[in-house]
């Protein structure tokens, strides 16, 4: 099983694909296939057939997995996608931090 460099709930940038530019949060982490589910990004059309929990039924926009590769980290502070490296505080805990401007994530 690969790793993914990116956890639920942090901010991404979309650096390829249709949806290239985008921002948005990560909704799921699908570590066995190296893919993620991005807020907002790579949204498809699903044909939902009437249930119990749905009585209408009808056409359903929703957000697909796409590669983890597809994605960088976005950094707040110098407001850029950014790659991660790890640094060990004198606790001994280990935190991502931002290789332009050394912002802890």
């Amino acid at each position: 099983m690969a790793k993914v460099h990116v956890k639920r709930g942090d901010t991404v940038v979309v650096i390829s694909g249709k949806d290239k530019g985008k921002k948005g949060e990560v909704l799921k982490v699908i570590p066995k296939s190296n893919r993620v589910i991005v807020k907002g990004a790579n949204m498809v059309t699903k044909h939902v057939k009437p249930n119990v929990a749905n009585r209408q039924g009808g056409i359903v926009h929703q957000e697909a997995p796409m590669h983890a590769s597809n994605v960088m980290l976005y950094c707040t502070k110098c407001n850029k996608a950014t790659r991660i490296a790890h640094k060990i505080l004198e606790d001994g805990s280990k935190v991502r931090v931002c290789k332009k401007c050394n912002e802890t994530f």
